[in-house]
């Protein structure tokens, strides 16, 4: 009976993983520029004798399962980044921006660090001047971090992402984008980075539209998340079934080999 026990028990931390990525996904239904998450679940095989032995070369040089000496029970794969378009609402404000097609912005973090981010809601820094995330980060153009003159009543945004003053070309936002997306990851208040170890470099986004007076909104859908909610707890349920079902099954083994004569 351990083997059902341990398959259950497995089952449901599966289970938890999944019911962690959908609550957040819920928590930031209204956070803009928020991009969903979602997780899959790997295929894990049981192992015999002749694969310890046998390489499992293929055609295409690789071994399509898991290693020999891992333990056959289910497992969680990394959850991956959805990157959907979001809706566009219209705010009003100069400085609220949104990127309609493929791209992110780049800001420059307090660490000096490049960051990405769809989240467009920007504003002036009254000492600096520099155009600022909620956390202070910077915006940053081709020329560095975009400055706004403190005299400066009308800005303009164009969709090709110049940013004009009063008429006065300031600088042009960086639009970048990846050729695998994948190599970007979560960092935490809307911010995009890449992946530690891995040798990627953005690139200028050629299907990108800056749109002024907008924000982009979370690209999550509500009633999926919670079809999904749903799911994942009756499928807990079930291993948490399975756990009680096996543990009295043990018992009365147990109790039957004890009595039998």
């Amino acid at each position: 009976m351990q083997d059902s026990m341990y398959s259950a028990f497995f089952g449901a931390m599966s289970q938890e993983a999944r019911m962690n990525i959908i609550t957040n996904n819920l928590a930031n239904v209204n956070t803009s520029g928020y991009r969903r998450q979602e997780v899959a679940f790997e295929d894990v095989f049981t192992r015999f004798a002749s694969d310890y032995a046998d390489p499992n070369t293929t055609l295409e040089n690789r071994i399509l399962w898991p290693e020999a000496k891992l333990r056959s029970q289910t497992r969680v794969s990394p959850s991956h980044i959805v990157f959907e378009q979001g809706g566009l609402k219209n705010t009003g404000n100069q400085l609220d921006l949104a990127i309609a097609g493929e791209g992110f912005f780049e800001v420059q973090t307090l660490d000096g660090a490049t960051a990405y981010t769809r989240n467009g809601s920007f504003y002036r820094d009254p000492e600096t001047g520099a155009m600022i995330t909620g956390q202070r980060f910077q915006l940053l153009g081709q020329d560095g971090p975009i400055i706004i003159p403190e005299e400066a009543v009308n800005i303009s945004i164009s969709e090709a992402g110049q940013v004009l003053a009063d008429g006065e070309v300031l600088d042009i936002i960086n639009v970048s984008t990846f050729d695998n997306l994948n190599v970007l990851e979560k960092m935490g208040r809307q911010l995009l980075k890449v992946r530690q170890g891995v040798d990627a470099q953005p690139q200028p986004a050629q299907n990108a539209v800056v749109r002024q007076g907008y924000l982009e909104d979370s690209n999550v859908d509500v009633v999926y998340e919670m079809v999904n909610m749903i799911s994942t707890m009756r499928h807990f349920e079930a291993m948490q079934k399975m756990v009680t079902t096996t543990h009295e099954k043990d018992q009365q083994v147990i109790r039957d080999v004890g009595t039998t004569r």
